[in-house]
């Protein structure tokens, strides 16, 4: 490998954690206007949308670039393959974050209605699985990798528990049910955020292993 593409991997990895801590961010942020309503919080993430956007599309075209000029075989193609998909996944997050920002919005200017489901746990769960994640790409972590892939499992359950709780509550509550509705979508945003996070690591593990462990392939057990 050529000095010079070295140099451009090692740009394109910078750049995809960068990308990476703002959708950290975003996040974090989602999880924040969850619990206390913040409606002009869940506005801010909604207008710094584009800044995730431009970068996605910049991140992409320089990978696009370096495979047209230095055609990198073996582990380099790995990496880029990985990264143009880590990219896209990224991109979605930041997506699920401004789609729980606009749940929000509309619930902050609603009556609020308790009901028996702990978003405070989901959502951190979800933002702890993206940092995993995240940490798994810096450090080329396979452990942490398949860690956060086994515990993907345990948001998809919170998601179940969720649509049970609010499908009680709309019996309870006839005439809140676009209010619980949205409670509903906020749960459904944090699962695929989740599921997002989670094809990170999957990426991680095809960098490391040069296999592909999509669709309940994974095969590796942690540590």
């Amino acid at each position: 490998m050529t000095r010079h593409l070295q140099r451009e991997l090692d740009r394109l990895k910078k750049r995809i954690l960068s990308l990476g801590a703002m959708v950290e961010e975003r996040v974090r942020m989602a999880r924040k206007a969850i619990e206390t309503r913040d409606g002009q919080l869940a506005q801010k993430i909604i207008d710094m949308d584009h800044e995730i956007d431009e970068s996605e599309v910049e991140i992409e075209e320089e990978c696009l670039k370096i495979l047209a000029l230095h055609q990198p075989v073996a582990v380099d193609l790995r990496f880029l393959s990985a990264v143009i998909k880590i990219n896209n996944d990224l991109e979605r997050i930041g997506d699920e974050a401004v789609n729980i920002a606009e749940r929000v919005l509309i619930l902050s200017k609603r009556e609020k209605l308790e009901i028996p489901f702990d978003y405070s746990f989901m959502a951190e769960k979800t933002e702890s699985m993206l940092k995993k994640s995240l940490d798994a790409v810096v450090n080329m972590d396979l452990d942490g990798a398949v860690k956060v892939c086994i515990s993907d499992d345990e948001v998809d359950d919170l998601q179940n528990e969720a649509y049970d709780v609010i499908k009680q509550a709309i019996k309870d509550n006839p005439d809140r049910v676009s209010y619980l509705i949205n409670l509903l979508l906020i749960s459904r945003h944090l699962e695929r955020i989740a599921d997002h996070a989670t094809n990170i690591a999957e990426e991680v593990v095809y960098m490391i292993e040069g296999e592909i462990v999509r669709h309940g392939r994974l095969a590796t057990e942690p540590k």
